[in-house]
């Protein structure tokens, strides 16, 4: 038998030689760093839809005490502008703004007069009509106890309104001059 290779005969250069003519064979399957990749999107997906299926409840309530303080300053302007107490009414479904309504008085142009037994409740108004909470329920605690009125005086008493759910309290305090402020 004759060599080519110190060491190698000429059968085992054939059978190499007939090996590297043959086509390659690859794998089949991904490799680790394809599943990995996989994974990493999956996760970010995961990750998005439980964003936006499970909110943070604690920012929803933070996000109502803030409209609500607005809301409040509405009411308050809407008093002075019209002259009728308004009062603030909720539960733990959601809330909503009353006053009396007026009575046309039978002869007159003008209304003169409130109803005694006749509340507005703002349904048409875009800013004070009756709203549900975001994420209810939510239970609301008022210091000095009762609804708040929104009176025509210009210097207001101190208020407290406390929400809260589930997961968070937040406290809408009104001071002396009648600025909202939501913690």
């Amino acid at each position: 038998m004759r060599t080519l290779d110190p060491g190698i005969s000429e059968l085992a250069a054939e059978g190499r030689a007939g090996e590297s003519r043959a086509p390659a064979r690859r794998a089949r399957g991904f490799t680790l760093i394809e599943l990995m990749v996989v994974v990493v999107i999956i996760g970010i997906a995961a990750a998005a839809v439980t964003i936006r299926a499970f909110p943070d409840r604690r920012k929803l309530l933070r996000d109502d005490a803030e409209r609500l303080a607005q809301l409040f300053s509405v009411a308050q302007g809407e008093v002075r502008a019209d002259g009728r107490r308004i009062t603030w009414e909720a539960n733990e479904e959601g809330y909503r703004f009353v006053r009396r309504a007026r009575v046309l008085t039978p002869g007159s142009l003008l209304a003169r007069r409130t109803s005694v037994y006749t509340l507005e409740t703002f349904e048409h108004d875009e800013l004070l009509k009756p709203r549900r909470w975001t994420d209810g329920p939510v239970t609301v605690q008022v210091d000095p106890p009762g609804p708040p009125v929104f009176t025509s005086e210009w210097i207001p008493g101190p208020m407290v309104v406390q929400l809260r759910n589930a997961d968070a309290i937040v406290t809408i305090l009104r001071d002396e001059a009648g600025r909202y402020a939501v913690r």
